[in-house]
């Protein structure tokens, strides 16, 4: 139950961290402050491995399994 807590997290800080980047990248006009935008984007990169490799971890240990509905039909069970 952790780990799906930890991966919406990771999911949101992507989209709020983007959103950051959005927002300096519209608001600062001057040469100093761009670097702003590259440290939220820095930052999303960051958070998007962490979550990456969660979601590795999380699928191969049997944390989390797939439940799409195309599974089921591969393995012939309706």
């Amino acid at each position: 139950m952790i780990i799906k807590f930890l991966i919406i997290l990771l999911l949101v800080l992507v989209v709020l961290s983007l959103a950051r980047a959005l927002y300096c990248l519209l608001v600062d006009r001057q040469e100093a402050n761009k670097k702003r935008t590259l440290y939220a984007l820095g930052f999303r990169v960051t958070v998007a491995a962490a979550l990456l490799c969660l979601t590795f971890y999380a699928f191969y240990s049997g944390k989390i399994t797939p439940t799409a509905p195309w599974e089921y039909q591969q393995k012939g069970i309706n």
